[in-house]
């Protein structure tokens, strides 16, 4: 993991210490206020944001790194949480909300983040309720942002689909692609063959100027 592309001098630091003290966090976006909480005590912060410390309440489950490309999905549960990260889990919108997995290390044994790179990152797909004596456990199941590219995009190559991409663009590429769609071009003729050409009977048609029998089709 010391030569993955992209990782920060801190971690690799950290990760070359006789002694590191790795940390987990989860940063899930929903519409209202984000949830954020990490795997240890009291309060981080992580780039300016701060992290409610849940100890051994938070678990993530099906983690894995590959060297395939392909989806892996994940599992976060959070145990004996208080009424707001119960709200949230009732009233917000959670699905294609994303979710992101950080792994950090702490300075030493303080709560001073000396770096974090992300672990996993995806939308939240489906999420579970659970009463029990000690509190309500919540469980969010995650699919890595990768699932997208088995999604069909449903676009086309059209004005309204441009519009839904770019919304108020002065790009009109695409304003004339349906009349180009209906346009018949004449490609190496003067006139239309869309008719009918001749009549009954018998006979050989005698080839006119611009019609296709004068061409050599060898």
């Amino acid at each position: 993991m010391a030569t993955r592309q992209g990782l920060d001098t801190s971690i690799v630091n950290a990760l070359s210490e006789s002694h590191a003290f790795p940390f987990v966090a989860v940063k899930a976006l929903f519409d209202s206020d984000p949830v954020r909480v990490w795997s240890g005590t009291e309060d981080i912060t992580i780039s300016s944001e701060t992290y409610t410390g849940t100890g051994t309440l938070l678990q993530i489950s099906g983690f894995e790194e590959t060297k395939e490309l392909k989806t892996n999905g994940i599992t976060v549960t959070l145990s004996a949480m208080d009424e707001t990260v119960l709200s949230h889990a009732l009233a917000e919108n959670y699905q294609n909300r994303k979710l992101t997995v950080f792994l950090g290390f702490l300075d030493g044994g303080t709560n001073e983040v000396k770096g974090t790179l992300t672990a996993f990152q995806g939308r939240m797909t489906s999420m579970s309720i659970q009463d029990a004596p000690t509190g309500s456990i919540i469980t969010v199941n995650a699919e890595n942002r990768l699932i997208d590219l088995e999604r069909p995009s449903m676009l086309r190559y059209n004005k309204e689909s441009q519009k839904f991409v770019a919304g108020g663009t002065t790009d009109t590429a695409f304003n004339r692609v349906q009349k180009l769609a209906d346009q018949e071009i004449l490609w190496g003729r003067t006139s239309s063959t869309s008719g009918t050409l001749g009549g009954g009977g018998g006979g050989s048609r005698q080839p006119v100027a611009g019609d296709p029998a004068n061409f050599d089709r060898r």
